[in-house]
This record gives structure tokens, C-alpha cells and sequence, in this order.
């Protein structure tokens, strides 16, 4: 009787067993088909003939390595990103901006990366002061560089203050184009409402379109919100010099 249950217990477990190895077995092989089907389906035509099952094959036989060498690739990322950013901390720009590169080779989709390129791309830019015959172009290629840069860090995150900031930097202090860097500092504003640095921007924005009783009112604003002597200072310096030119 006892050599009867654990017969039976024996086979009851052996059946659990195989049912789990069944089940993930079952599951992945449904991945590898899916994935098959996708690579089967943007394929060429006349290309070398590719059919799920084959592909299915290969997937199953190397989907190790390809994973092996897609952590090995992030890891990659972020070892370029650290790079970058110890770079442009010491000066070094140029150098930055080839790691940035890499950096964005292996994670195109992470806004830190592209707001970092903005930031020294502008910087470059200002370097540039006449070594080569082509400076002039050399200046555009940079501040273009870092225009979209700024641009695609704000379309990955739509509340990223940082780009909107320097953006609106470049746009009022580089380009002279001080009426497309309001709508970014004003943004910046809503979502932090307490970055001066951004207000004094768009108080000069603000000037530089001849809206200047905004730009009164928002040194006003920041002389309320801190306590530093220089920066209030600043702010009095500042509409002093507007209502100066408005009675002049």
C-alpha cells in the first residue's frame, strides 16, 4: 500500500515538473515566434528567404548572446554618459560632445544626454573666436547643434525645465531671438515656480519685445522671492534701467 502512494506521489510530481517546463518552455517559444513574425514581416523582398520557423531557430540558438549584448551595450551607454559629463565638468566641451555622441549611439531616447549636448555645444560656440577661416560657419554649426539638442531633450520630456532654460538662453542672449525663448521660460515657470534664474531671462526676453511692464513686474517678483543682496540688486539695476528708457 505504501509503495502504491509513493508510486503515485512520484508520478504526480514528475507531471508538475513537466507541466512547469511545458509553461515557460510554452512562453518563450511564444516570444521567439512573435519576434520571428516581426523580423519576418520588415524584411525585403528578394532578400535571403526568411521564414518564421528558420528564424525562430536562430532566436532560440542565440537569444543568450543577444542579450549578453544588449546589458553589455547599456552598460556601454552609460560609461560614455559618465564620461560626457566628467568632461564638460572640467572644461573640456569638445571632448564632451564626442562622448555625448557614443552616449546617444547606444541611448537615443534619454533627455539628460541631449540637454548635456546643448549645453556644451553652446559653449563651443562661444569659443569659437576667429582661428580658422571658417569660423563663422563653425559658430552656426554649434549653436544649431545645440538649438536641437535643447529641442529633442524637450520632446522626450515635455516638463523637463533644464533644456527650456537654455534654450531660452540661447534664443534671447545668442540668436537674438528673444520672442521664441518667452513661451519656454514661461513654461519653465509653471512647472518651477521659483527659478530665478529663468525669471531674469524672461524679464530680459521680456524687455527685448518691448513688453516692459511685464519685465518690471517680474523683477519685482524676484526681488520678493529671495533675500540675496546681489541678486536683488540686480533685479533694482534692472528696472531702474527700464523706467530710465520709458521717461527718457
Amino acid at each position: 500500500m505504501k509503495r502504491a502512494k509513493d508510486i503515485i506521489i512520484g508520478i504526480v510530481f514528475f507531471l508538475v515538473i513537466g507541466s512547469i517546463i511545458y509553461l515557460v518552455y510554452h512562453s518563450q517559444g511564444n516570444q521567439n515566434r512573435e519576434l520571428a513574425r516581426r523580423m519576418a514581416e520588415i524584411s525585403p523582398r528578394g532578400g535571403p528567404p526568411e521564414t518564421i520557423d528558420g528564424l525562430r531557430r536562430a532566436i532560440a540558438l542565440y537569444e543568450e548572446q543577444i542579450d549578453r549584448n544588449v546589458m553589455e551595450g547599456a552598460q556601454t551607454g552609460v560609461y560614455w554618459k559618465i564620461l560626457a559629463t566628467r568632461l564638460a565638468d572640467r572644461g573640456m566641451h569638445q571632448d564632451a560632445l564626442s562622448a555625448l555622441e557614443r552616449a546617444i549611439y547606444f541611448n537615443s531616447t534619454d533627455p539628460a544626454l541631449y540637454n548635456l549636448t546643448g549645453v556644451s555645444a553652446g559653449v563651443v560656440a562661444k569659443s569659437v573666436i576667429g582661428f580658422s577661416t571658417n569660423a563663422q560657419k563653425e559658430r552656426d554649426h554649434y549653436y544649431s547643434l545645440c538649438e536641437k539638442a535643447y529641442l529633442r531633450a524637450i520632446e522626450l520630456d515635455s516638463t523637463y525645465t533644464r533644456p527650456m532654460y537654455g534654450l531660452g538662453v540661447l534664443y534671447a542672449f545668442e540668436l537674438n531671438r528673444p520672442a521664441e525663448a518667452i513661451p519656454l521660460l514661461e513654461k519653465n515657470l509653471e512647472i518651477s515656480s521659483s527659478d530665478i534664474p529663468a525669471m531674469f531671462v524672461l524679464a530680459r526676453a521680456y524687455y527685448m519685445t518691448g513688453r516692459n511692464s511685464q519685465a518690471i513686474d517680474l523683477y519685482e517678483r524676484i526681488i520678493s522671492r529671495t533675500k540675496d543682496k546681489n541678486t536683488i540688486n540686480e533685479a533694482l539695476n534692472n528696472i531702474d534701467t527700464i523706467r530710465g528708457m520709458l521717461y527718457e
